[in-house]
């Protein structure tokens, strides 16, 4: 079993920012696309972003587009979800998602492995 590790989530004020962090064992990692998705109880999972094996290609879905960023590093194996200007909306538990996949496109992402999560809560 792989075991992804997020951090990072908390509760924050709206306009405020956080930066999410998901480690990974390296040896899944290196070989993966890495994505973040968030998780509403009685909605369904959003599909918020992803990046590429070497860090080339990414995606974002349209309600976070200029507001979160992701990122990985590969020196530590973790990838990072810069969420700023975060609204009440936003609220939700958010978790990293591993694609065994060295594509250079980032799309299709399969989740093949998935973390716990981490609950992030934006008040008014």
């Amino acid at each position: 079993q792989v075991q992804l590790v997020e951090s990072g989530g908390g509760l924050v004020q709206a306009g405020d920012s956080l930066r999410l962090s998901c480690v990974v064992p390296k040896r899944t990692f290196d070989r993966s696309a890495m994505g973040w998705f968030r998780q509403v109880p009685g909605k369904e999972r959003l599909f918020l972003a992803a990046i590429n094996w070497s860090g080339t290609d990414t995606y974002y879905t349209d309600s976070v587009k200029g507001r979160f960023t992701i990122s990985r590093d590969n020196a530590k194996n973790t990838v990072y979800l810069q969420m700023d200007s975060l609204k009440p909306e936003d609220t939700a538990l958010y978790f990293c998602a591993a694609d065994l996949t060295m594509s250079d496109q980032v799309l299709p992402f399969r989740d093949v492995y998935r973390g716990q999560g981490t609950q992030v809560t934006v008040s008014l």
